[in-house]
């Protein structure tokens, strides 16, 4: 099909992606208000090195303590990443907040926790929109890792470790994500063609004559055509 025959099929119903096109875009800008500067959100990033100290007594082994005490480490740490992401963790944190006035569920406290690891080290970030109770929930999280480590090893069956804090708690602001950005032109965006998609659609569908070339297509033969004017 030629170019041409694409333009007439756009002029035929080219208010159909306009009208999609202005409804979406009134629609969106409602809910999402894109004139408006969302609120910040703050982050807090700490990291930690988990360990587990080598055996002592040379009578009970014949190799490097210290290689396997790191090598049981690095293992304990991939244990240890998900304990500090499960609602045990987020629970324990939740009454030490409590205790100091401040009532957060454990369900928000780990939907807004990530962690990371890199051998013996483990990151920790939390994400809040309020940078007092982010500052509280940190020095919570790190009050249950250095004074309770030993009740969650427990749970993994090891003994004699250590956890040690790396880095305090660095609270940055985050700026708007690039979805929130960029979502609402790209509804719109989607709405246009979209709309452009649907007028192709209803001429496909559309069984009227509109020219001798339809004819043509069914293999009518035109003798004549009379003109508009």
């Amino acid at each position: 099909m030629e170019v041409r025959a694409y333009w007439q099929i756009l002029r035929r119903r080219w208010w159909l992606p306009l009208l999609l096109t202005l409804l979406v875009a009134l629609l969106s800008a409602l809910q999402l208000r894109p004139w408006q500067t969302p609120p910040p959100t703050y982050s807090a990033n700490l990291r930690l090195l988990v360990g587990v100290l080598p055996v002592t007594d040379p009578d009970l082994t014949a190799y490097d303590a210290r290689f396997y005490a790191w090598q049981t480490s690095e293992y304990l740490v991939d244990d240890f990443t998900e304990v500090v992401g499960s609602s045990l963790f987020a629970g324990n944190v939740r009454n030490r907040l409590v205790d100091e006035g401040i009532d957060i569920p454990p369900g928000a406290i780990r939907g807004s926790s990530a962690t990371g690891r890199m051998h013996r080290i483990l990151t920790l970030t939390i994400h809040w929109p309020n940078e007092g109770e982010l500052r509280a929930i940190s020095e919570a999280v790190i009050e249950e890792l250095t004074t309770n480590s030993a009740f969650y090893f427990e749970q993994l069956g090891t003994e004699n470790t250590k956890v040690t804090i790396l880095d305090q708690p660095t609270i940055s602001v985050i700026g708007p994500s690039l979805r929130t950005r960029t979502e609402w032109p790209l509804r719109v965006l989607l709405a246009f063609f979209v709309g452009v998609g649907l007028v192709f659609l209803l001429d496909y569908l559309d069984t009227s004559v509109r020219s001798s070339a339809d004819l043509e297509a069914i293999g009518v033969p035109v003798v004549g055509m009379i003109p508009k004017q």
